[in-house]
């Protein structure tokens, strides 16, 4: 099998490639592992960015909008609406089995021929060139490939990709409950999370309803990690800790669909690129460092990559061009939540600074910025004054060169 281009995961950021490679006129391929409408760990949001991309793509997003995310914790709530900015002011939701499907649907119907139950299990590289992947459904040979395998990447690790744990990374479980306030236009994040026993711990919940369709709400909790400072957290235990003490104020049906999974973010891999192939989305660490969201990174990923791919289809080299193309595009937002990131490592960090921070007027100031670097939508006035309370706490900024894997 002859390809212009192969895309091997059909996640948002494979699905969203293949459709960008067929409108330029490409031959497109693209495989997953796994059977159709499979699922994923996932907080199901999505930010004003992501619809921005899904309309860039054609696709309109879920009917289902949100306006924004209130944070609560430590005595105090802080409400912080979408920026209206350049990807608009409303998000949405959706599970993941419906979102990812509908995407493999629209590049279907874009042209891209689609395979499942179809990993790729070697791959035959000469000269850093992919020359052939080999499928339990037969050869590929593609003159292009995009690696958009998630965050364990089968694949990138065949090509040597890395994980650098001494970044931080997230340990996250994921769960659905019916509640009568699916339609409810705002995520919630707990940033105080107790065990049964009412112990703090590491780490914090969310509620993200998925509109009065879907009848649920995405329920999770997550903890961020360094292989200095690892998360001492059993994610499921502390998620049905969590269900429970929520249970009454929304209403809460059986905890259902847990799942849970480790993820790399802030682009702590290496090696994302060789002559004609590049790795994008959660396989590239395209991952806020902060709340683990990399759906709208993952959409935007797949058109720089396809981007390139087509403006030199003589033999453009990849290796460097890719890693360069992410700093530049991600280097600053993601070297300012790496270093937020791993404050809140730190077990005494959030304790200490959560009362000040979620009550009365630093809060009031510095949360809503906060939680749009959570979302995505990080404005100039946000960086400035993230980046003062950061350096205020005693961690630099780190240099975006070292994202991705150089330094």
């Amino acid at each position: 099998m002859e390809f212009d281009v192969a895309v091997v995961g059909a996640g948002p950021a494979g699905a969203a490639a293949a459709i960008w490679a067929q409108r330029a006129g490409l031959a497109t391929i693209l495989i997953d592992a796994k059977p159709a409408g499979r699922d994923k760990t996932c907080g199901d949001g999505l930010t004003p960015r992501a619809v921005s991309a899904l309309r860039e793509l054609g696709i309109e997003a879920p009917a289902y909008r949100t306006r924004g995310l209130k944070l609560h914790g430590f005595g105090g709530s802080v409400t912080a609406p979408w920026p209206d900015g350049p990807f608009g002011a409303q998000g949405s939701a959706s599970p993941r089995a419906l979102f990812d499907a509908s995407l493999v649907a629209a590049a279907r119907s874009a042209g891209t021929q689609v395979r499942h139950d179809c990993p790729a299990t070697a791959v035959d590289v000469r000269g850093g060139a992919i020359a052939r992947i080999d499928t339990p459904q037969g050869e590929i040979r593609p003159k292009w490939v995009i690696v958009a395998d998630g965050v364990r990447s089968p694949l990138g690790k065949m090509l040597g990709r890395a994980w650098h744990r001494g970044e931080v990374y997230g340990i996250a479980a994921r769960s659905y409950c019916t509640s009568p306030r699916a339609d409810e236009p705002w995520l919630h994040s707990h940033l105080e999370m107790r065990d049964g026993a009412g112990a703090v711990q590491p780490g914090y919940g969310w509620i993200f309803p998925l509109g009065g369709s879907a009848g649920a709400v995405n329920l999770g909790c997550g903890a961020l990690s360094t292989d200095a400072r690892p998360a001492k957290v059993n994610t499921k235990a502390l998620l049905r800790a969590y269900a429970a003490e929520r249970r009454e104020e929304w209403g809460l049906g059986p905890v259902t669909g847990l799942t849970s999974a480790l993820l790399p973010m802030g682009g702590a891999v290496t090696n994302v690129a060789g002559r004609n192939w590049a790795l994008i989305g959660d396989a590239a660490a395209c991952v806020n460092p902060l709340n683990g969201e990399g759906i709208d990174y993952g959409l935007e990923t797949a058109r720089l990559a396809v981007d390139m791919i087509a403006a030199a289809p003589g033999g453009f080299d990849l290796t460097l061009a890719w890693p360069e193309m992410l700093r530049h595009t991600y280097g600053d937002a993601f070297a300012l939540a790496r270093t937020a990131a791993r404050l809140l490592t730190y077990p005494r960090f959030l304790p200490a600074v959560g009362p000040l921070a979620l009550r009365g007027p630093l809060g009031a100031k510095l949360m809503p910025a906060a939680a749009r670097l959570m979302g995505n939508v990080v404005t100039e006035s946000d960086r400035d004054l993230v980046s003062w309370a950061w350096r205020k706490a005693g961690r630099l900024t780190p240099k975006r060169e070292t994202l991705w894997g150089v330094s």
